[in-house]
C-alpha cells in the first residue's frame, strides 16, 4: 500500500475526522473514501480491518480508529 487511506460515512464526526487529517497531513498522500457514497469499498475496509469509521489505515497497514461515527454495519445499513 503506497498511500494511506481515510474510511468515512459523511457523518459529521467523520466530515470533522477528515478536515482536522487533510491539514496534518498531505492531502496527495491519502486516498479519502466516503463509503456512504461508494458502498463497493466496504469489504475491502473490513478485510484490512476497519471497525468503525473514521479510520485511518496507514501506508503500512495499521488501522488507526478515530473516534467513533458509525460502525461498518451501520453504514451496510
Amino acid at each position: 500500500m503506497s498511500k494511506s487511506v481515510f474510511y468515512h460515512a459523511g457523518c459529521p464526526v467523520c466530515v470533522s475526522a477528515e478536515h482536522d487529517l487533510l491539514n496534518l497531513i498531505n492531502p496527495s498522500e491519502v486516498d479519502v473514501v466516503h463509503l456512504g457514497e461508494d458502498k463497493s469499498r466496504i469489504n475491502e475496509a473490513e478485510k484490512i480491518g476497519v471497525k468503525s469509521v473514521p479510520a485511518l489505515v496507514t501506508s503500512n497497514g495499521n488501522v488507526l480508529h478515530i473516534n467513533f461515527g458509525a460502525s461498518l454495519n451501520d453504514v451496510k445499513g
